[in-house]
């Protein structure tokens, strides 16, 4: 069988309202766009969908990762979109795209991208994670989690398959240097990196025979712009089963509303809200911030699904610690631990107010 690749392109195009949620005439647009692409055989198929005011597209193809014609199609359909958010006036209308022209990969334009390429399995089930209010550090301690953590995934333990354990891909995003780590091996090295989440963000994991196991985004948006544009947002891909952790022991990390950057103008440490489709519209301080999960069976390269995995009453506990940590942490205001750092300020509106004020210091 020939190989499959599934591509998820994401992008802030326009906030409705503010940077809340998305217009759904932006997701009638992609989706028809889409749809042209699939009658030219382009792609094998597609799934549109938003988490917050970010639009993402899910695709599969045969084309292999960081393929020029896949990615110059999410392009077009971006820049398209962008018009319409223009014309509607939506709040930061293609504030993603960070140059007037394609050139050759999205991948350093703006738009975030995760992509994984395999041989199906007698049956692939994958999950798709998309995130908005924060970066991709945010996947650091769920994917820790899944692949190296024996409390969260008993499969490490009891499953053969998975008891040799897996190559975590580590990308140090201020170098463009990354390291290949192993666990169970160097699990205390690879958790004084990826502790750093705002530093080093994991890339890849594979098993040890090279197989993907999950592939994310690691754009930071703010670096390549060199100021502040908004935060990443960022989108990951996870096979589960048959080697590869569960349905459910890849979900488990998010049954803990752990903290991430983030959440309002990306200047504030927040909880991570695992929150169904129709709940991914944050609001409150332009939060807390919010992961999607949205389950597929691929099966010749078609999109059985989605299923919505976080529409489960199981997580409300989450989503309720979620809110009693946003009342908690909201009280510091202005003051750290709530706001980041200054070293994570840089690219913030933090440097034009010191800069202001630079000659009254005596």
């Amino acid at each position: 069988m020939d190989k499959i690749t599934i591509s998820v392109i994401k992008a802030d195009i326009g906030g409705y309202v503010g940077h809340s949620s998305m217009h759904p005439n932006i997701l009638t647009k992609a989706m028809q766009s889409l749809d042209k692409h699939k009658d030219k055989g382009t792609i094998v198929d597609f799934h549109v969908s938003h988490c917050g005011d970010d639009l993402e597209l899910i695709l599969t193809h045969r084309l292999g990762e960081e393929s020029g014609e896949i990615h110059k199609m999410a392009w077009d359909i971006f820049v398209e979109c962008t018009e319409l958010a223009k014309k509607l006036k939506l709040y930061g209308a293609g504030q993603d795209l960070l140059s007037d022209a394609f050139s050759g990969n999205i991948k350093g334009m703006g738009p975030g991208c995760a992509e994984m390429t395999f041989e199906e399995r007698r049956s692939e089930p994958v999950i798709v994670f998309a995130a908005d209010k924060t970066s991709p550090g945010a996947w650091n301690m769920p994917l820790y989690k899944m692949f190296a953590d024996p409390f969260n995934t008993i499969g490490l333990v009891i499953d053969p398959s998975m008891h040799g354990g897996f190559i975590f891909d580590v990308l140090d995003i201020f170098e463009n240097k990354t390291v290949k780590l192993n666990s169970p091996e160097d699990i205390y090295d690879l958790l004084c990196l990826i502790g750093a989440s705002e530093h080093y963000i994991l890339k890849g994991i594979y098993k040890k025979s090279g197989e993907i196991a999950a592939a994310t985004s690691t754009q930071k948006v703010n670096l390549m712009a060199g100021r502040y544009v908004g935060k990443d947002d960022p989108v990951m891909i996870i096979r589960c089963q048959s080697g590869f952790p569960a349905v459910g022991e890849v979900l488990e990390p998010f049954a803990l509303s752990y903290l991430v950057a983030g959440w309002m103008r990306g200047s504030h440490w927040g909880p991570f809200m695992p929150v169904s489709v129709d709940d991914a519209n944050p609001t409150r301080f332009d939060g807390p911030p919010r992961v999607i999960a949205l389950g597929f069976q691929i099966t010749n390269g078609t999109l059985i699904g989605p299923r919505d995995m976080f529409a489960d009453v199981s997580y409300d506990l989450a989503r309720k610690q979620a809110n009693e940590i946003a009342n908690y942490i909201r009280r510091h205001g202005p003051f750290e631990p709530h706001r980041l750092p200054l070293s994570d300020m840089e690219y913030t509106t933090l440097p034009q107010v010191l800069e202001k004020l630079k000659g009254r210091f005596k």
